[in-house]
């Protein structure tokens, strides 16, 4: 900033500006909370159903949270312009007292584009006495001058470019950036220099105090947006993959792994994160960044000419955070066409790691030379891009080079089929063998497959709960859905061979409980006809339904009953299920278009019949595990149970909903203890309270008798259920209606083992 232009400038439309924002940030304060709790409260209440419980709630809930947005960068430029103002107000009064004091001492500042030069006044014959002073007062004006010019300027600047960055991070709607002054907004933007300036040095000549430098501010600005996408775009795409395939290099990066090894989790953990938050960046620069980091997906990295390639090295820089979407997806598509060169359209594996090959992956969980662990571990926390990913075709069947055959048709001769990356990855894929950091087998790849999955047809990330923000599912979601469950009834070794995967499994399972109510009645899908509406009404589905054969759902719940934490997630969701159905369906002001019958008895006996076909069936998976011989081995799901309640508590609390979309989410409002009553907080405080209890025994159980004993369970819960709810809603027969749920808890807890032998239901109920 030249001399002029602080001296001469005219703050007043600075200061204007200042004010302006300031208003801004008020009107969005209020339209953020009007937003909130209006729009996006009242949408969470209403009782969506069908596409509006899909598109619409999902639209009005982004929209609130772009006005959330708004208003943060609105009060982030508020904050920088007012920062600055006050600083160049104050630089140009600095300067203006500087001139002063100057004149006084007959010393003059010259002003020229670029620069300035302090004269003094006195006549030359005066200053022969004073010359040796003089010279030492034009010194000291002319560095305090520039000292003020410097400063004003470095705030001009660091405004200008943290605005430009803060501007450029979304190209459409609002970034969430939100600084709450100019200096740590430009702070983050110079440290991200500074630690890409020690990224892109040969790990040979990094110090481990650089190091560890590096790693403490990833850690601490990994998710500062500015920080991220300036730190990503000055390292490259190229620049990434080359720091930290070169740092895993045993010959370039020895020294530094001596002594920092064991560190080097913490620095891929702290990067992935970084990389995760710069990907949502629209600016130029990181789009450019994306479109390259695709690109070299195939494209070896580093001195070696073959492997790694970028997949490999990229791919395990993304197993934390929230990767953007549309990136996920284009990675994903060329990751796809890379194994399938690698590996012969999927004939033959691919991916192993040699004894001398490079560790990739520091989580001790394997060595990350497989780039499909880490991208799939990638989707598992990002829902949308992992359902697009896995129903996008894999293979077609009329490529030539298709290896794939069945028999899809019965006639007993195979021909060429079309997969998709669920069913090749699922199904068909040669999972390369790993080990863990502690010599034992990896199961990562087909882990974080389960993870990607569980995210992938739920719509939120693995390892959570749905919340009331959580869309219903949507057609995609629901035919993912249709196509795992048919593929575990096709073969239940998919699953029960790798027991691990269980968990990710048994949450989908619990997620889609009204799907598979419905197709447990076996009442024919006939739209528009009696029967079929009352199901609707009964199992009532907010989003998309996955439509399901009885029989593959019973093979699904026998497989998935065989392993601890599935059982867990299904019991006690279909449990809160129940409660959230009896409570919903006994209710007399329930509106007229949503009932199925006014005979309260006819209503306990289809959920609770249903509810006990659910528990025999999971319950027949434990049998099979714990097998003929009396052992503790029932003490893991008894346990799993008993966990479930921490969850639960957790992750859901005493959230609190009515209609549709509430019922047909059983974890929605689910709450133990503290649900002001509701018939689900009644109904889990029994199933955990008896699961503790059994967990302590010390008495040994077959198969055999868990079945038998969790029989008498089922029992008692169902006629809490019924009774709870009956008294909730003022029925005069509540002991009546405990008795038929009794039961018919009793007749669907037997008639699961009559199904899962194929045999007829015997139902006592219409439905």
């Amino acid at each position: 900033m030249d001399l002029a232009d602080l001296r001469d400038a005219d703050f007043a439309l600075l200061s204007d500006a200042v004010d302006d924002w300031s208003t801004v940030v008020g009107n969005l304060e209020d339209l953020r909370e009007a937003a909130e709790k209006g729009l996006h409260g009242a949408a969470n209440k209403a009782n969506w159903a069908g596409v509006n419980a899909t598109v619409s709630r999902e639209f009005i809930g982004k929209t609130a949270g772009e006005f959330g947005d708004a208003h943060g960068q609105a009060r982030s430029i508020h904050r920088i312009l007012k920062d600055t103002w006050d600083e160049l107000v104050g630089f140009q009064g600095q300067l203006t007292d500087a001139l002063e004091r100057g004149r006084q001492k007959n010393l003059k500042v010259i002003g020229y584009e670029g620069g300035f030069t302090v004269t003094t006044n006195v006549p030359p014959e005066g200053r022969a006495s004073q010359d040796r002073d003089s010279k030492a007062e034009i010194t000291a004006l002319r560095d305090e001058i520039q000292g003020i010019l410097q400063k004003a300027t470095e705030s001009d600047t660091s405004a200008s470019t943290v605005l430009k960055a803060i501007a450029d991070q979304s190209r459409l709607g609002f970034s969430d950036a939100d600084y709450r002054d100019r200096d740590s907004a430009a702070e983050a933007i110079e440290q991200a220099d500074q630690l890409a300036h020690l990224a892109k040095k040969n790990p040979a000549d990094l110090t481990p105090e650089e190091f560890d430098r590096l790693t403490a501010g990833l850690k601490k600005y990994g998710d500062d947006e500015l920080f991220a996408e300036r730190f990503a775009t000055r390292m490259g795409a190229g620049g990434t993959l080359d720091f930290w395939a070169a740092l895993n290099d045993p010959q370039a990066g020895r020294e530094l792994s001596l002594r920092r090894g064991d560190s080097y989790d913490d620095l891929q953990r702290y990067l992935g994160l970084t990389l995760a938050t710069a990907s949502q960046s629209d600016s130029v620069a990181m789009s450019d960044w994306r479109d390259k980091m695709v690109d070299l997906v195939d494209k070896p990295v580093g001195r070696n000419a073959g492997f790694p390639v970028g997949a490999q090295v990229m791919s395990n820089l993304m197993r934390w955070g929230d990767f953007d979407d549309t990136f996920l997806v284009r990675y994903g598509e060329k990751l796809m066409e890379t194994e399938k060169k690698y590996t012969g359209n999927g004939e033959h594996g691919a991916w192993g790691r040699m004894g001398s090959d490079p560790l990739l992956s520091h989580t001790g969980s394997d060595s990350g030379w497989d780039p499909m662990t880490g991208y799939l571990k990638a989707l598992s926390n990002s829902p949308d891009a992992a359902t697009t990913f896995f129903n996008q075709e894999f293979i077609d069947r009329n490529d030539e080079n298709n290896p794939f055959e069945r028999d899809t048709d019965g006639n007993g001769r195979n021909g060429k089929v079309s997969l998709s990356n669920f069913q090749y990855l699922f199904e068909e894929r040669d999972w390369p063998r790993d080990l863990t950091s502690e010599g034992e087998v990896s199961v990562a790849g087909r882990n974080t497959l389960a993870l990607a999955l569980e995210a992938a047809t739920t719509g939120h990330p693995a390892g959570e709960l749905p919340t009331v923000n959580t869309p219903p599912h949507n057609r995609e979601q629901a035919r993912l859905m249709e196509n795992l469950v048919a593929s575990i009834a096709d073969n239940p070794e998919r699953l029960t061979r790798h027991g691990y995967m269980t968990d990710s499994i048994g949450q989908i399972t619990s997620e889609y409980l009204p799907d598979l109510n419905r197709a447990m009645s076996d009442v024919e899908r006939e739209p528009g006809s009696e029967k079929w509406q009352d199901i609707e009404k009964l199992y009532p589905v907010a989003g998309a339904e996955a439509k399901l054969e009885h029989s593959d759902v019973t093979k699904l719940l026998f497989a998935v009953g065989q392993n601890e934490e599935g059982y867990a997630a299904v019991e006690v969701g279909q449990k809160a299920y129940m409660g959230k159905l009896m409570d919903h369906h006994l209710d007399p002001d329930l509106p007229a278009h949503l009932r199925v019958s006014e005979d309260p008895k006819l209503l306990v006996q289809h959920i609770a019949g249903r509810s006990g076909e659910v528990s025999g069936t999971l319950g027949l998976g434990v049998q099979e595990f714990i097998g003929e011989e009396a052992s503790d081995r029932d003490k893991q799901f008894e346990h799993a149970v008993a966990q479930r309640k921490n969850w639960i508590s957790g992750g859901i609390g005493t959230a609190t909903g009515v209609g549709v979309s509430f019922v047909a989410t059983p974890w929605v409002g689910a709450a133990v203890g503290g649900g002001a009553g509701t018939v689900t907080s009644v109904v889990l405080e029994a199933v955990f309270k008896d699961a503790e209890g059994h967990a302590l025994s010390d008495a040994q159980v077959t198969g055999g008798k868990f079945w038998s004993e969790g029989q008498v369970r089922n029992i008692a819960i169902a006629e809490d259920a019924a009774r709870t709810a009956a008294e909730k809603h003022g029925l005069i027969n509540s002991t009546d209606v405990g008795l038929v749920a009794q039961d018919a808890a009793r007749q669907g807890y037997f008639n699961a083992r009559t199904i899962l032998e194929g045999q007829a239901p015997g139902s006592l109920t219409n439905y």
